[in-house]
């Protein structure tokens, strides 16, 4: 017996041990815990899937994160990326969360239920989500997203791979641009596409029609113009059709209207429709609502005997009808308002006068018991006991009353909420609605209550999945209410926060002294194993959450640096990822060492800059570079991705900047046509990187190695300050400059800085007013021994046009256009390079400056810059990457000083 009960205790022992979470999920959720507010206060001790709530594990392995209306408030790190086997991911209504969605989502293979929404995410809809090959829900709606909706260009993905999906739910955001027409294909199985309240502009492609499943077809409130596709008619299964408040291209009623046989509702508001409508649209069978107001409708109207008996709202105001047939049968809303129907003959009062709006304090009233007097934020729900209710705002777009008070139709309401969640197995007792009143949108909006069943609170997985009902669209509300959507708030109370904890049990006690002291010494052996894999843990998570325990001062590369967000990559990592550092990668080379392309699991592409071994100078640039840049962000400054300095191996990871550097454009071999108007986006990108490094970074930076060859172009040509392997921190604002060796690059180097040692900001400005000069002319700053700054000093005449500089400037810039603000340019860039720091405008005033000169060329300083797609006129000339160096050389203090012309 006693043996038995031994191999028992053994076998629970090593089940124990082998059900605790993997030790990359802990360290990836550990991050996640760091970076987030408000995570639920059972996230302690090493093992997440022993009571973390939100977390799911399957075989040791974390599955699913579901933390709605939790109040988290941070970013969404890239450490997310380390749950390999996560499958659901719910954040949505945490209005806390911000920042960009982080590409390293895209790595999560078997992610198949995306919910990031209701949240403050910023930036674009990242790219790599097209990797999620298992993806079935994406729903990022109501969030602060911009940018364009990525599709796949056979070298990167997009969300046109996504063939499993069946809700694409970007609603309520700010993406511009046009609906790609590759987006769509006979492939998808989509059911909802949620495009509504965005920038999106263009046509609606035709490729739209070839999703036959979709079953919700969302493009309201948009910059939509053009034709609507006929072979829309395609849509045979949609029910909900809302393209309102778009410009489309004036045309007759589409005939295939009549074509969706299961349209419940149709909202065309505000979209150039005209024509009369065909009888036959109203016997769809399923029809219920119809909004087309605000369009050019005319003719006669005539709903037909046989119209759907699902009918409850036909919304024909502010048209050009001149008549209605009267039919029996027919009773619901009609709106005729602001038609010749009504302006001119009188019409039928009741179809020609708007609904009368009525308010209306309605609440819903107890279940035949007495209201329960509650202790603290409790409040008692319909059925009289005390709780702790989820709240939110639902809003209704096209009801089909207009009487606020008739309590009926919100006990109808109630009804099918309550089933709903019942369906769908939800721990809900019951539902109160409340407050019911239209809005500036003339949406129906009201309060919702939602009230736990057998205790006073829901636990976090309650919430989750009422969340999900409630934003799914899968819930149909009665007919007479029409579409929704639903503003979930954050739950701040949850089942067993200060109570339920786990109790001890006496059974090991009877069953210890059962089995006698072999069975306990056994328990204490396993203890210790048992301890010390949680204590190699512990060190291991530890390490890789502080990964400069073990940073090597020596080789002149100082103390550890001080970081703020920089990801640290393994050697092997970055081994992998460019294919062990091949020659095919190699994209460059200087005096620190090589540089080369490597794309992460993500999809991102990165340069890695790799120094030489045996560098000590390389060491102590190292560490700068990456104490700077990690504390520096900013849209033309280049964002460094990570580093590595494992196995003696000193690495960078920078973002990787498509077309190269502004003196490879320059040169003419990107095969970029730089204008005027660009020249100047590009000035005024580099010049607020610059002024940011002085003005707003803490302490502030001298960059100290301002070059055309360090100003990159991104894919629409902004400009992005790089390599800080030189640059140094004002550390003491008052002092105003710093006594070091002099370093830089011959031609762009500041006289002054050269003759005293004493850096400053005023010596980035000499650099920058360099390549100013470098902007108008093409030229390097040292040509066949001529210096840019002396050519142009003596060629100019200030009393002719274009201070008669045409045999100096560069003939790409587009002479045969005006350009306008050039001679202010000119002069700016000549203040620039002024031979004393005292006599040069600082770079906020050279960006207030370029603004002005930008104004006086007719351009918005603020706009972005034209994507280079419209910008190749020509086939690459040679154009390799974006981090060569071979064109100019660095100074360290071996060259003779430069000689400085008088003017």
């Amino acid at each position: 017996m006693n043996r038995r009960v031994t191999v028992y205790l053994l076998v629970v022992s090593l089940q124990i041990l082998a059900i605790t979470a993997d030790n990359h999920d802990y360290v990836a959720l550990n991050a996640l815990k760091e970076a987030w507010e408000n995570t639920p206060p059972s996230w302690v001790g090493s093992d997440p899937c022993a009571g973390w709530e939100g977390i799911r594990c399957t075989n040791s392995r974390v599955t699913s994160i579901t933390l709605a209306s939790m109040g988290l408030i941070g970013q969404l790190s890239g450490d997310i990326q380390s749950l390999s086997e996560l499958q659901t991911l719910d954040l949505s209504y945490n209005k806390g969360l911000t920042g960009p969605v982080p590409p390293a989502i895209g790595t999560l293979k078997k992610l198949s239920n995306l919910s990031l929404n209701s949240n403050s995410f910023i930036g674009s809809i990242p790219a790599s989500i097209g990797n999620l090959s298992n993806l079935y829900w994406l729903d990022l709606a109501d969030n602060k997203l911009s940018g364009k909706i990525p599709v796949s260009t056979g070298t990167t993905p997009g969300l046109d791979m996504l063939v499993k999906a069946k809700h694409f739910h970007f609603g309520r955001n700010q993406l511009s641009g046009e609906i790609p027409s590759q987006l769509f294909n006979s492939k998808l199985a989509l059911i909802h596409v949620l495009f509504e309240n965005n920038n999106l502009n263009g046509s609606i492609p035709s490729t739209l029609g070839l999703v036959q499943t979709l079953e919700v077809l969302r493009l309201d409130r948009n910059l939509l113009s053009g034709p609507v596709p006929s072979n829309l008619n395609n849509l045979t299964r949609v029910n909900e059709l809302d393209m309102s408040n778009n410009s489309f291209e004036s045309s007759d009623v589409p005939p295939w209207f009549s074509t969706l046989q299961s349209l419940t509702t149709l909202n065309m508001e505000q979209t150039q429709l005209q024509g009369k409508l065909p009888v036959d649209f109203f016997s769809i069978p399923q029809l219920q609502t119809t909004v087309l107001r605000n369009n050019q409708l005319n003719g006669t109207l005539d709903i037909g005997p046989s119209h759907s008996n699902q009918l409850q709202l036909v919304d024909l105001q502010n048209n050009r009808i001149t008549d209605f047939t009267q039919r029996a049968g027919y009773d619901n809303e009609l709106i005729l308002v602001g038609n010749p129907f009504c302006l001119e003959s009188g019409g039928i009062a009741k179809y020609c006068t708007l609904p009368q709006q009525s308010n209306s304090s309605y609440s819903t009233p107890p279940a035949n018991c007495v209201p329960s007097s509650c202790i603290s934020d409790q409040i008692s729900s319909p059925n009289c006991s005390c709780a702790y209710p989820y709240t939110g705002t639902l809003s209704f777009r096209a009801p089909s009353f207009s009487d606020l008070g008739n309590s009926s139709i919100y006990t109808s309401l109630q009804g099918a909420l309550t089933q709903s969640f019942h369906t769908h197995q939800l721990p809900v007792d019951s539902v109160s609605l409340s407050n019911p009143t239209k809005n500036l949108d003339d949406y129906l909006v009201m309060s919702l209550k939602i009230f736990p069943s057998g205790q006073a609170y829901f636990n976090r997985t309650g919430i989750s999945g009422i969340g999900f009902v409630l934003s799914n669209q899968t819930f149909k509300p009665p007919p007479t209410f029409g579409p929704f959507f639903f503003i979930g708030s954050n739950y701040g109370y949850f089942a067993g926060v200060s109570e339920g904890k786990p109790k001890s049990s006496n059974n090991g006690i009877a069953i210890g002294a059962a089995v006698g002291g072999s069975a306990l010494v056994l328990l204490l052996v396993l203890a210790g194993v048992y301890a010390f894999s949680q204590k190699k843990r512990a060190e291991r998570a530890n390490k890789q959450n502080h990964p400069f325990a073990s940073w090597d001062g020596s080789k002149n590369s100082g103390g550890v640096p001080q970081l703020k967000g920089a990801r640290c990559f393994s050697f092997d990592e970055l081994k992998k990822w460019t294919n062990n550092f091949s020659e095919a990668n190699n994209i460059g080379s200087g005096g620190y060492g090589m540089v080369y392309r490597g794309t992460l699991p993500s999809g991102q592409l990165v340069a890695i800059k790799r120094a030489q071994q045996g560098s000590t100078q390389g060491g102590h640039e190292f560490k700068t570079e990456i104490e700077l840049l990690s504390r520096v962000h900013h849209k033309n400054v280049v964002g460094l991705v990570g580093f590595c300095f494992e196995q003696a191996e000193q690495m960078l990871v920078y973002e990787f900047i498509a077309n190269g550097t502004l003196r490879e454009s320059l040169l003419g071999k990107s095969g970029i046509r730089l204008d005027w108007s660009r020249r100047l986006r590009i000035a005024i990108g580099a010049a607020k990187g610059i002024q940011y490094l002085h003005d707003l970074a803490d302490p502030p930076i001298i960059h100290r190695d301002i070059k055309s060859n360090n100003i990159l172009l991104d894919e629409r040509l902004n400009a992005k300050v790089a390599d800080f392997g030189l640059s140094k921190p004002l550390g003491d604002v008052d002092k105003g400059h710093v006594t070091t060796q002099v370093k830089g690059t011959m031609g762009y180097m500041d006289p002054e800085y050269y003759m005293t040692q004493q850096l400053t900001e005023k010596s980035d400005v000499y650099s920058f007013g360099v390549v100013l000069l470098e902007l108008v002319t093409a030229r390097s700053p040292i040509e066949k021994g001529k210096y840019i700054v002396r050519e142009v000093r003596q060629a100019m005449d200030r009393t002719k046009d274009l201070y008669n500089l045409q045999g100096i400037l560069d003939p790409a810039i587009g002479l045969g256009t005006e350009l306008r603000g050039l001679e202010k340019f000119v002069d700016l860039a000549l203040s620039c390079v002024e031979e004393t720091g005292l006599k040069r405008p600082t770079m906020s005033e050279v960006v207030k400056e370029i603004e002005s000169i930008m104004e006086l060329a007719g351009l918005n300083p603020n706009a972005e810059s034209a994507p280079t797609s419209a910008s190749y006129e020509s086939s690459s000339k040679g154009f390799d990457h974006p981090y060569s160096n071979n064109s100019l050389f660095s100074y360290s203090g071996a060259y003779p000083p430069l000689k400085i012309e008088p003017k």
